[in-house]
């Protein structure tokens, strides 16, 4: 590490998605990068580039301790490892959401709680946590993975008036839609996450609720991550960034929306997610 260096650690960073993005954009800008995964193997482009790999699953305890034991200096801390799940709230298993919740919220909390003494030590701390236009906007089938992103936004919130007193700043990035390889493994690796249960009353709709759920139709859309990237990692660099961060493509619409009568947008959203035809088939 070069002495004078920023420090920064995130989260998340296999290849070909946001974290890497950011590994990459924060490299660029002479940040010393800790790029964890669960799987180092994950992160070859990363390696390739000479950016600083670490193991890190931020649901073990052990291997949180580990990787703390690694870094002798943190300045920016990014929590952006995570997964996204999707499925009518009357169809999930209650198991899986709790899962789900386990790993974008609770790991969150464990992760920043560990790396806060080295966070205490700096000059210009920031803590910035994933979260998600979904944090605001509401979506069919996806309300446990959207619950657990405006979970964690209101934990970030909350930390961000904790943290004051310690010269820390907690960031919210509210992210829309980003080109990532995010949908393109959930159809490669998790096809049975995407099939309705037998009983579920969305029989008679079946093919369309389970397009909405594979996202078909939505791969290769959004802002290049590196666009993303490159933004997020100009505001996080200042030495007072916003409490909010919105970046990624209709992450604008998203902000307007959250602020305006409730439901305004519910049309536009059925016809975007298929409900409209759903609604058609149920009620024949």
């Amino acid at each position: 590490m070069a002495k004078g260096k920023r420090c920064v650690l995130i989260t998340g960073c296999s290849d070909g998605g946001m974290g890497a993005a950011l590994a990459v954009e924060f490299h660029k800008a002479g940040f010393h990068v800790y790029a964890t995964a669960r799987n180092p193997s994950k992160m070859q482009h990363l390696a390739s580039l000479g950016i600083q790999l670490i193991q890190l699953d931020i649901q073990s305890a052990d291997s949180i301790a580990a990787c703390v034991g690694e870094i002798p200096q943190l300045d920016i801390l990014v929590n952006n490892a995570g997964h996204q799940f999707l499925m009518p709230v009357v169809d999930t298993d209650i198991e899986e959401a709790k899962r789900l919740f386990d790993l974008n919220v609770w790991s969150h909390i464990a992760v920043t709680k560990a790396f806060l003494p080295l966070l205490l030590k700096s000059p210009n701390a920031v803590i910035a946590n994933q979260t998600s236009v979904g944090a605001v906007v509401t979506l069919p089938f996806q309300a446990i993975y959207n619950s657990s992103k405006a979970a964690m936004a209101m934990l970030s919130d909350s930390l961000r008036l904790e943290l004051q007193p310690f010269g820390i700043k907690v960031v919210d990035l509210r992210t829309g839609v980003v080109r990532t390889n995010l949908i393109a493994n959930i159809k490669s690796s998790e096809a049975d996450t995407v099939a309705l249960p037998k009983d579920s009353i969305y029989a008679p709709a079946k093919d369309v609720v389970e397009k909405a759920m594979r996202q078909d139709g939505f791969e290769g859309q959004g802002m290049p991550a590196e666009q993303w990237a490159r933004e997020v990692v100009q505001e996080l660099s200042k030495n007072n960034p916003t409490a909010v961060i919105w970046k990624g493509e209709s992450a604008w619409l998203s902000r307007l929306s959250s602020v305006m009568p409730h439901g305004l947008f519910d049309g536009t959203v059925k016809k975007l997610t298929g409900l409209d035809q759903v609604e058609k088939m149920v009620r024949r």
